[in-house]
């Protein structure tokens, strides 16, 4: 964590040491001397903090580097917040104008005496870091780097006890892998496991190499475990001395000489002419695998490597060949979790009933990792069976039970290798996540905008903060350190979250750093200097949080009592100037307190799903905001001052209902000049019911997602703002009421390269022939579109190259649909919704050959099943939804004997469901 800190940091000092000096003054050698010397002490974090658990003295340390980092940043902002209020641009503006305008010197020369007692302290911790340096980097440098591979060892080793406990859920998964190691392919293939931690890629991969038949096709064989230490020189002499000894031979002496290149020929020419198996287990980084692929002859005789990594990147660099196969490590179903849970607790398949409910949840926070419920087990397994009790206090102390000083050390151990790997910016990304409650679905959207709020994400040119904070979850991602709960069918993350185990490891560590609080109803005054709080069902006094003046962002998930204004304005009468986040979805609050907008830090405001009704003038005071979500609000219009926040990147209002006139989604109305928010990237559910708005939209450039709302029947305005917004990712278009026609058709068409999600609401004579043009779109939704030709849909759209997912609801009128030869080569899913009048579907040969989820929901008319159907071979999915009797009937009651039943019965998952009151009641066949 030091090391994320002060990585974070010295971002910050380098932004501001890059602007206009004569606003520093005299203070600007004192920050460049800071920025200096953290630099030289950050190269050493990384290795500091792996050690640190078994060096009380380093531990210290760190905790001073932390400390003095905190305490920097929180100078520089105050710095910020003083002398640069009132500046819309703060230092990115003529800067020195700000200098001559200064008059509380007083207010200077306290920050400059704070800096320069920062600079004495750094200048402690870098003499003492020095001393550290000899130590661990001369004088121990043999030692420390031999425990650490030892380490690595025992952790891969303690991988493979698994089998203590008869690891259930393996024999799939281990014929497979064979399956593709002995096909007749004769030459190099490369044959990657990949998942998180503790999932038991080792101990698959072992029974594979294991395995009578694989030992049998090969004449040699190797396992190495690269670990993220490995040294190359060290890989290859290791793998030499299995060749030789394999063979009974001794190792040559000429080899203990040899430098790499020259070891890497030696065994090129020992295996050139061999069928050859090696294992490369746990390897961390492309650079590994590159290194050690040099050393591998392929002579187009059948050899195999297995590799197995954490990493996805990893397995998808080593797989390019055309035969290489990855192999996605997937949890223990529930029943496989029992099984091998009753087995390592119970010594059998059975759990004592007094103990199955909270064996249950015990295991269930366990998410179907192997390497937990051999832990937990064996933790449980010494437990008196009579005493609940003490099974109850696991489950509770959970997070105790796996810190550190308990028997599930060794999870922690291993998933802390993937925490420690990291690079800084992520490890204060993921962090981060621990303000989260357990199981609790993060939007990813949100999260990223967070990210970019607080500073973590770093700036580059030319691309734009979104894309890197992307980045950096589908880093995270590809890390198996998150994982991803929902997403569209165009791919677009939605929801992602953590594994109880990793987030419990991260809760710990943000605890320890003093990086994140969380204040739940046992909560008992935390730090004094809390960075990050999450509330969650908190109903105590406000007070509690008055003095917290180091705070950077506030989180609530809801309250057991509504969060009313006056709690929020107690909340905040400690005046936490620093606030860059403050997150408030949920909260029952009838206003906005005043003292939100004294808050000259703030960059990110959700006020979604609250009571709020107006947005004050005020709003205009927080030149520095980035991000306002107001969505399920009240707020029906944005004040003019909204457009002096010049920093928003994103701009969300509006929901869904039934109000008025507005048949569906409702919006919010912008003023005039909106355009002038260049730097929005995200704006959804703006009322355009007037040219001159429609106008203004064509100036946001930047734009990638956009909601329209209460459209008029002439389009064409904005058709033409549509072909400047070339960055756009998804669109969507609702014109003003049910029986409005959108007109949008034109005779240039807007190119939408990057377009990936359509949705268009209204009525059309026609689909508009520049949607036909879109070769990225991979979704498109029509509702009530009312189109009386099978042609518009099934002709017109079938030639979208990339479409994978489509619905029509509302949108045909007739009683034929024909999805025709060759058409929609790529859709997945098509969803055929309340169309009222449609009695047969019909699919030809060849039509729609990567289906794989068919839905007919409120068709009422239809009473036969889909013709062709029989065509869709990869169909994983048929359901029936609010159909009419007959049909619902048939399919309920197939006659085992009839062609029905022969098609039906081909595909894994049929089912059927109605409406009861507001329960959805399916029914699988």
């Amino acid at each position: 964590m030091a090391e994320s800190v002060v990585g974070f940091l010295i971002k910050q000092l380098s932004t501001l040491l890059s602007q206009e000096i004569t606003l520093l003054g005299g203070l600007k050698s004192d920050v460049q001397f800071i920025k200096d010397e953290l630099g030289s002490i950050k190269t050493f974090l990384k290795e500091a903090e792996a050690k640190e658990d078994n060096d009380s003295q380093l531990q210290e340390w760190l905790k001073q580097v932390r400390e003095v980092a905190y305490d920097t940043e929180d100078v520089l902002d105050d710095f910020t917040f003083r002398f640069a209020r009132g500046y819309k641009d703060g230092f990115c503006g003529k800067v020195g104008k700000i200098y001559n305008s200064i008059k509380n010197l007083k207010a200077r020369h306290q920050i400059s005496l704070e800096i320069k007692d920062i600079k004495g302290r750094v200048g402690e911790i870098s003499a003492r870091h020095q001393r550290y340096q000899f130590l661990y980097g001369t004088q121990e440098r043999g030692f420390s780097t031999s425990r650490q591979v030892n380490a690595d060892f025992d952790i891969r080793s303690q991988s493979l006890l698994i089998e203590e406990a008869r690891l259930v859920g393996i024999d799939k998964p281990k014929a497979e892998l064979i399956s593709k190691i002995l096909d007749d392919h004769s030459q190099l293939k490369v044959v990657s496991v990949v998942g998180m931690g503790g999932l038991g890629k080792t101990t698959l991969v072992k029974k594979v190499y294991d395995d009578a038949a694989v030992k049998k096709q090969f004449q040699s064989h190797a396992w190495i475990t690269v670990s993220q230490n490995f040294q190359l020189n060290d890989i290859i002499k290791n793998l030499i001395q299995q060749l030789f000894n394999e063979i009974r031979q001794l190792v040559p002496r000429r080899v203990e000489s040899m430098d790499v290149l020259m070891l890497s020929e030696f065994v090129k020419d020992f295996l050139q002419e061999k069928r050859y198996i090696l294992v490369l287990d746990d390897v961390w980084s492309i650079d590994a695998w590159e290194a050690i692929k040099c050393v591998l002859p392929d002579c187009n005789i059948t050899s195999r490597v297995v590799l197995t990594t954490r990493i996805a990147d990893v397995a998808s660099a080593s797989c390019l060949g055309s035969l290489d196969f990855i192999y996605k490590m997937k949890p223990l179903t529930d029943k496989e979790s029992w099984t091998l849970f009753c087995n390592r607790t119970f010594q059998s398949n059975d759990c004592p009933p007094n103990l199955e409910e909270v064996a249950k949840k015990i295991l269930k926070k366990c998410e179907g990792l192997p390497l937990a419920i051999v832990a937990v087990g064996g933790v449980l397994a010494l437990k008196d069976k009579e005493k609940t009790d003490e099974w109850e206090m696991i489950l509770h102390d959970f997070g105790g039970e796996a810190d550190g000083s308990g028997k599930l050390d060794r999870i922690k151990r291993v998933l802390l290798l993937s925490y420690n790997d990291l690079p800084h910016y992520l490890k204060i990304c993921l962090l981060y996540l621990s303000i989260y409650p357990e199981d609790y679905p993060i939007d990813v959207d949100d999260i990223i905008l967070k990210w970019i709020a607080l500073g973590f994400v770093e700036e580059k040119e030319r691309i734009t903060s979104t894309d890197i904070a992307m980045r950096y979850m589908k880093e995270l991602i590809n890390r198996s350190l998150i994982q991803v709960k929902s997403s569209f069918a165009e791919g677009r993350l939605v929801t992602c979250g953590l594994h109880d185990f990793l987030r419990e490891i991260i809760v710990s560590k943000s605890k320890e750093q003093d990086f994140t609080t969380v204040a739940t109803r046992y909560y008992t005054r935390g730090p004094k200097n809390v960075r990050h709080l999450a509330i969650h069902n908190f109903t105590d006094d406000p007070q509690e949080f008055s003095s917290l003046k180091c705070l950077r962002s506030v989180v609530i998930f809801g309250y057991e009592d509504p969060l009313t204004t006056t709690f929020l304005s107690e909340f905040l009468s400690g005046d936490p100037k620093l606030l860059k986040v403050l997150d408030l979805h949920g909260a029952e609050l009838d206003s906005i307190p005043k003292q939100v907008f004294k808050l000259f830090h703030l960059r990110y405001l959700n006020l979604a799903r609250t009571g709020v009704k107006i947005i004050p003038k005020s709003i205009g005071k927080l030149q520095n905001l980035e991000a306002i979500n107001l969505e399920g609000t009240n707020v029906t219009e944005l004040p003019v001052e909204i457009l002096n926040l010049r920093k928003l990147r994103s701009l969300s209002f509006g929901g869904w209902g039934d109000y008025s006139n507005e048949y569906a989604i409702w919006g919010c109305k912008c003023p005039f000049g909106i355009g002038k928010l260049i730097c929005l990237e995200n704006l959804t559910n703006i009322e355009a019911d007037s040219d001159t708005i429609v106008r203004e939209i064509g100036k946001l450039i930047q734009l990638r997602r956009l909601s329209i709302t209460k459209l008029r029947r002439d389009g064409q305005e904005l058709l033409s703002s549509l072909l400047r917004l070339t960055n756009l990712r998804e669109l969507v278009i609702s014109c003003i009421k049910e029986d409005e026609t959108l007109d949008l058709q034109h005779s240039v068409f807007p190119k939408h390269e990057f377009l990936i999600r359509l949705k268009l609401k209204g009525r059309l004579e026609r689909v508009p022939q520049w949607v036909t043009s879109l070769q990225s779109l991979r979704t498109l939704m029509l509702f009530n579109s009312r189109l009386r030709e099978d042609e518009n849909i099934t002709g017109s759209l079938g030639h979208l190259p990339n479409l994978v997912l489509l619905t029509l609801y509302c949108a045909y009128e007739g009683e034929t649909l024909c999805f025709k030869v060759g058409g929609f080569r790529k859709l997945q899913r098509l969803e055929l919704m309340q169309l009222k009048r449609l009695k047969w579907v019909t699919v030809e040969e060849e039509s729609m050959p990567s289906l794989k989820n068919l839905q007919l929901i409120g068709c009422k008319l239809m009473q036969e099943l889909p013709s062709g159907i029989q065509t869709l071979t990869g169909l994983q999915f048929l359901g029936f939804f609010d159909m009419s009797d007959e049909l619902m009937h048939k399919v309920q009651n197939l006659d085992k004997q009839s062609a029905d039943y022969q098609i039906i019965s081909q595909i894994p998952e049929v089912c059927t469901g109605y409406w009861i009151s507001d329960r959805w009641e399916p029914k699988f066949l």
